[in-house]
């Protein structure tokens, strides 16, 4: 995990050389111009589709939709998806609920995009259009750096398909600021938590995608109970778990979301909890240092710091990130 982790800034790198490609489907899609996009994916690709629909609604305006697996693939029922665009995104790009939900989506008229990281892949071949990840081979159960070369993959769409030459020159510098990240220390988030039981992981917007992968990665390495939630959603409900020393990761970026992220650190302290902040500021929170950078690309920087966190966390709570128990790297779900 940590060595995969450490690629993430060459694979991002390495996407560059399909620069063409994605012009070509920017323009595909502008002249398409679809009322909606349907997103498929599982585990740590549909925290990728999370990014997806906030990137896509926010910078062009189209709404944007999970598709439920089991749906087809359980339930053999057919969806009406003339004219859509399905986004499906997968690292193996073979498990079987996905391959009969986009098989079933194609039935029903959509077009098919595939980011996915093996392209010789079942699904590579299902795809009407295809952008492999590059992230190379992959070994760790936890995926780490085809999860950021996933985000890397959609931001660089979304840079095309809206023809944002500001967020294209962002992209061009996010493999340096990657490696940037790598080297922050975190290490006052793996001390706070090397003894913790549950915890929540808080983002917003474009910030919750990977509010969801983090609690993941620590549920998977450090088993470690985490919840993930929209600072929106904490008040409906799951605010009155919070008790004196209970922990909450945040992150934030430098979008409209800030005032409001701020003052949900500051109600969670308020109320005793501990409260680590990425990207932001609130008093009393414990900052953790972060790069700033377009506001799109600045959950992808602070994911990969956290991926040297979360493999710290593991070794230091006796556990080994690279075999987690009762998962494998290919998850097989129908």
């Amino acid at each position: 995990m940590f060595r995969e982790a450490a690629e993430a800034a060459d694979a991002v790198a390495r996407q560059e050389q399909f620069e063409a490609d994605l012009r070509r489907l920017g323009a595909m899609l502008r002249a398409r111009s679809p009322a909606v996009v349907i997103t498929c994916a599982r585990g740590s690709s549909d925290h990728a589709a999370t990014f997806a629909k906030y990137a896509i609604e926010t910078r062009l305006g189209i709404p944007v939709a999970s598709a439920a697996p089991s749906v087809a693939s359980v339930y053999a029922s057919r969806l009406h998806a003339h004219g859509a665009v399905c986004l499906v995104i997968s690292q193996s790009g073979r498990s079987p609920d996905l391959l009969s939900t986009i098989a079933s989506l194609k039935e029903a008229g959509a077009c098919v995009i595939a980011l996915v990281n093996d392209t010789e892949s079942p699904l590579a071949e299902m795809a009407d259009e295809l952008f492999g990840l590059a992230a190379g081979t992959e070994r760790s159960v936890a995926a780490t750096k085809s999860f950021i070369a996933s985000l890397a993959a959609i931001a660089r769409l979304v840079a095309e398909w809206s023809d944002d030459d500001s967020l294209r020159q962002a992209l061009v510098e996010l493999p340096e600021l990657l490696r940037q990240a790598w080297e922050l220390d975190w290490s006052s988030l793996v001390g706070a938590l090397e003894h913790s039981t549950d915890m929540y992981v808080l983002g917003r917007g474009i910030g919750f995608g990977v509010a969801q992968e983090a609690a993941l990665k620590l549920k998977e390495t450090s088993q470690l109970h985490a919840e993930a939630f929209s600072t929106a959603e904490l008040r409906h409900g799951p605010m009155a778990l919070v008790r004196d020393g209970f922990p909450v990761l945040i992150f934030s970026q430098s979008d409209e979301t800030g005032s409001d992220i701020e003052e949900t650190a500051s109600a969670l302290i308020e109320r005793g909890a501990d409260v680590f902040l990425a990207g932001g500021t609130a008093p009393r929170a414990v900052g953790l240092p972060s790069i700033r950078s377009s506001p799109l690309l600045e959950p992808i920087v602070q994911i990969q710091s956290f991926y040297r966190a979360a493999n710290a966390l593991a070794a230091a709570r006796g556990l080994d990130p690279d075999r987690p128990p009762h998962l494998a790297k290919v998850t097989e779900t129908r």
